[in-house]
């Protein structure tokens, strides 16, 4: 089972994603609303996702925080050698780091360093990326109330995510 844990949006994010433009392109496919999340751990095949959810549900005490507040923007951009149109999220490293030491049994090895972000599309046309794309302004803050368990199943249209557990993140009282 292919699994990932993440960082849902919340609705007023997902809004202002969706009032992006989103122009059709060739070789340009655009993620859509159900797609949209922060990675904050990509574990790959799994034969033991009881074990990951599990695991995950020490991460709320063991964080060092009030709570997680997460920064969007402030703008779009193409990943370095990569295909992906995405825009950066921050304030999310000290939960992700949180979710990387609960499964270090899972995933694989040598990943690269955490860059949070929410991924708007993928180019798999000819030439490069269409640079009109990057440098879409967006800034949004919200607060991250939940650690979820995805299994990914990859589909042509893009690939069907499935919430199998949700780990609630603490989250400090309103002022």
């Amino acid at each position: 089972m292919r699994l990932f844990v993440a960082a849902d949006l919340p609705v007023t994010v997902r809004r202002l994603l969706s009032a992006l433009p989103h122009p059709a392109r060739p070789g340009l496919r655009w993620t859509t609303p159900a797609q949209w999340h922060v990675t904050l751990r990509f574990l790959g095949g799994v034969d033991e996702p009881e074990a990951v959810a599990e695991a995950l549900c020490v991460i709320p005490p063991r964080l060092e925080v009030d709570r997680v507040e997460a920064a969007l923007g402030p703008a779009s951009a193409w990943f370095a050698r990569s295909r992906v149109l995405q825009i950066p999220v921050t304030g999310v490293e000290a939960l992700a780091g949180a979710v990387l030491e609960a499964t270090l049994r899972w995933g694989p090895s040598g990943e690269p360093a955490f860059a949070g972000h929410v991924t708007l599309a993928r180019f798999r046309g000819p030439g490069s990326p269409p640079a009109d794309l990057a440098g879409i302004q967006l800034d949004a803050r919200f607060d991250v109330r939940e650690v979820v368990l995805y299994r990914s199943s990859p589909r042509p249209g893009g690939s069907v995510y499935q919430a199998l557990l949700r780990v609630p993140v603490p989250v400090s009282p309103e002022e």
